[in-house]
């Protein structure tokens, strides 16, 4: 126990000592736009640099019209590798998205043998090698997808997001992203099913809105995306002191501190030297790339902070979020500091989300979900409303399943976050107007006054306020997706969102359609129906209340709180039968998500409780014993003096119950383990109780024994010192 003692000093010590690494008194910072996208490339940007018919063949790929030629391909990949190499990389590598839920990257150099010598080295990336590479798939997860010997599959170019220099440990590499699809075409990664669920957007919400105004004037239709994204940041020295962060990326014990969020002073409050120092850094780096970041604050909890960008296309917005986890956790551990993205790294105090806000525009650049001056007039925005307020009911359960993870399954519901129950929070004003149209009355929506703060001092009131327990709100011209766990890929929430949106346009257009006669009268019909139909996912109160719990239940809303209830949804045919009828995943593939979801979920369970059980018996158990040894000691020390200590047996006595508590629950969670397998459901029924048994055990005990035998970092110490 001495050199675990002497560890966490040191650790602490060193968190103490630790400054900001950058003079902040007399800096100027550049602003963002003189370094902006100057590591990123666009295909906008690469067909400028080339001749008028190689350009246009770049713009019809870009836009999805035809395919590219070997000439064509070839001049455009020498384009990139010769931007590439005037801005230091010397390799190349198709960036992509498998199931895994981390980017994927194979590094290959530009170098090639010269034409008149092999002895000659130049640079060289042909066109074919650019467009599509050819990885080795058989050790992504592919759900059944393929077969143990089936082992080729292939990254494609996307040019629909920006090819950008990624700069680290002194080198840089050109990455391209891509999709990822097997041999037999199957698409095994996240980027494959947006990009087909956006086409189905552009599609059926184009094809709607026409509809709706009796034009032809909509040519198509993109979602836009901001993604907020929290994280913690701690003190990396702790971090290799807590063989449970180490593997699983959260503590999976640890007695509260005193000090936690309970004062409210975290929230907004000034960004400590050293994490501004950090944050800066990651900022720069992200402008270079092409990020489009705009926010920084302190979140709720301590070490708890949040970036957030101004809003973009959802594909690119996608890979700018990946890119933005990726940056956080490389700039941290250069600043002696760790990044942690899960959604609950700490018990007790708030957890990370990822809030994506998310709405509609035109190709002429229009945001359908703008309500206008006048919203009850605008029969654009209603319908749009209703198509959107019709997908969420009508797909509730599947759009709820694409949050489900062991992350979230923490938060979600945690008075920190939305529940499990999908629903939708309108405000005030746009509520009552909805309600109104579907009663068939007249009504106005009326701006409200300013707000007087002083005498000279007034605020401009919004049409509706902000709820923060709702999984679904709307605030103002988009829609806030707040459920999304921190540390997922958002590109899977997107593709169900968007794809749901589609397939209610679709049955609204054909709805409105078949009812014939005056256009506006059709559809303002179908607006009402579908306004009465979805009434109960609207929902404008306190989403934590028990009350709303029992609601939603009359309503028949699932309120699934466990991953495995509900990734059970991906297995329902019906449910999923959307997706496949708008060609965005087949049902093999919908059921290989379902596979590959699943299976994480039960291995990072059983992950979490072997390294539980080592911690309890390999760190937790040996403490215990050694300060039972000291108040032994004391208490022997006493006893040889004539003095008695009812104390000391009290001590005592609590320390062993304690102890030998911590052993059976050790032992039932072993069992347990052995017992539930590869069973999701009973990992998430049985092993996670279990699991939370040894904690609390575990967590009584460290507020028992003497600190300075006690060989974990502590909550007090990773929350508050060095940050």
């Amino acid at each position: 126990m001495h050199n675990a003692m002497n560890s966490r000093t040191a650790a602490l010590l060193s968190a103490f000592s630790a400054h900001a690494t950058k003079d902040d008194a007399g800096t100027i910072n550049a602003p963002p736009s003189a370094s902006f996208g100057s590591l990123s490339l666009p295909w906008q940007s690469i067909a400028a640099s080339l001749d008028g018919d190689a350009s246009a063949s770049l713009a019809a790929y870009a836009q999805g019209k035809r395919k590219i030629g070997k000439e064509v391909a070839n001049r455009i990949a020498d384009c990139v590798m010769r931007w590439a190499l005037k801005n230091g990389a010397t390799h190349y590598a198709h960036w992509f998205h498998p199931l895994t839920g981390v980017p994927a990257e194979k590094h290959d150099a530009f170098l090639a043998r010269g034409i008149q010598s092999s002895h000659v080295a130049i640079e060289q990336l042909p066109g074919s090698l650019f467009l599509q590479s050819e990885p080795d798939a058989s050790s992504f997860p592919s759900g059944g997808l393929r077969s143990t010997h089936e082992a080729r599959g292939y990254t494609v170019w996307d040019p629909t997001s920006p090819i950008f220099i990624r700069a680290e440990g002194g080198t840089r590499t050109l990455c391209i992203p891509a999709a990822y699809v097997s041999w037999r075409g199957h698409a095994l990664d996240f980027k494959t099913p947006l990009l087909r669920a956006l086409d189905a957007v552009s599609r059926e919400v184009s094809a709607f809105v026409n509809t709706v105004t009796g034009t032809k004037t909509c040519t198509g239709v993109i979602a836009t995306l901001g993604t907020e994204q929290e994280y913690f940041v701690i003190d990396k020295t702790f971090v290799a002191l807590r063989p449970d962060v180490v593997a699983s990326g959260r503590t999976l014990l640890g007695a509260p501190s005193h000090k936690g969020q309970q004062l409210e002073d975290h929230y907004f409050g000034p960004i400590p030297p050293r994490i501004q120092c950090f944050i800066s850094d990651v900022e720069q780096e992200l402008f270079r790339l092409g990020v489009p970041v705009k926010t920084r604050h302190c979140e709720v909890a301590p070490a708890q902070f949040e970036t957030a960008p101004v809003f973009e296309e959802v594909n690119a917005a996608c890979d700018h979020n990946a890119l933005t986890m990726d940056v956080l956790r490389r700039v941290a551990e250069r600043h002696g500091l760790a990044c942690l993205l899960h959604e609950k790294p700490f018990a007790g105090i708030n957890g990370s989300g990822k809030h994506n806000n998310w709405s509609l525009a035109t190709l002429e650049g229009e945001n359908l979900l703008e309500p206008g001056a006048q919203p009850q007039q605008n029969l654009r925005f209603l319908a749009t409303l209703a198509a959107v307020l019709h997908a969420m009911a009508v797909h509730n359960d599947v759009i709820r399943s694409t949050i489900a993870s062991s992350g979230n399954e923490h938060r979600l519901g945690a008075n920190e976050a939305p529940p499990a129950i999908m629903s939708v929070y309108l405000g005030s004003a746009l509520d009552a107007l909805v309600r109104a149209v579907a009663d068939g009355k007249v009504h106005t929506v009326e701006e409200l006054a300013d707000l007087t703060v002083t005498a000279k001092l007034s605020a401009r009131r919004e049409l509706t306020d902000r709820n923060r327990t709702t999984p679904f709100a709307f605030t103002g011209n988009k829609f806030e997706f707040r459920a999304v766990g921190s540390s997922a890929n958002c590109a899977w929430p997107m593709t169900v969102l968007n794809a749901a949106v589609a397939d209610s346009c679709r049955v609204l257009r054909l709805r409105i359609e078949k009812k014939g006669g005056a256009r506006e009268k059709a559809t303002l019909d179908v607006i009402q129906e579908v306004f009465q139909q979805t009434s109960r996912v609207c929902f404008e109160g306190n989403n934590y209340s028990e009350e709303w719990l029992k609601e939603a239940a009359r309503r028949g809303l699932s309120n699934h709180t466990t991953t495995p209830a509900a990734l059970d949804v991906l297995g329902k045919p019906d449910a999923v039968a959307f997706i496949v009828e708008l060609g965005i995943l087949t049902g093999d593939e919908i059921h290989a998500r379902h596979e590959v979801f699943a299976e994480k979920y039960v291995k990072e369970l059983q992950l979490e409780a072997s390294c539980l059980t080592e911690l309890a018996t390999g760190y937790v158990a040996p403490a215990v014993q050694s300060h039972i040894a000291r108040l032994g000691a004391a208490a022997a020390a006493a006893n040889q003096s004539g003095v008695k200590s009812k104390k000391f047996a009290e001590e005592m006595e609590a320390l062993v119950r304690r102890y030998d508590s911590l052993g059976a629950a050790v032992v039932a969670l072993e069992r347990t383990r052995a017992e539930v397998g590869h069973d999701a459901r009973a990992i998430a029924d049985r092993l996670r109780p279990a699991m939370n048994a040894v904690r609390a055990e575990a967590d009584a005990l460290e507020q028992l024994v003497a600190d300075d035998v006690w060989p974990l970092p502590k909550y007090r110490e990773m929350l508050l010192c060095g940050v």
